[in-house]
């Protein structure tokens, strides 16, 4: 008796799969490079207010939190989703 044939699976949800086995795990990479952009720049901000204030902000530390916000807004960037236009 030869096997049932199953019924095709939904173009979209072809698609969509396909897209997933492309890029594994994207959904949870760009939620961290978000979280970890945004905690880069309250950092940024908070040493930006310490110095407004009149504290002195160490330039080490100030170049980390810059590189920080540079770095991870860099990966949320080259992590988005390519254009249809392209």
């Amino acid at each position: 008796m030869p096997p049932e044939s199953r019924p095709p699976l939904d173009p979209a949800l072809k698609a969509r799969l396909l897209q997933e086995a492309r890029t594994p795990w994207r959904g949870l990479r760009r939620g961290l490079w978000l979280a970890f952009t945004a905690s880069a720049a309250v950092g940024l901000a908070t040493m930006a207010m310490r110095s407004a204030g009149g504290d002195v902000v160490s330039t080490s530390d100030l170049l980390i939190q810059v590189s920080a916000l540079a770095l991870f807004g860099l990966l949320l960037w080259r992590d988005r989703s390519p254009s249809i236009d392209d």
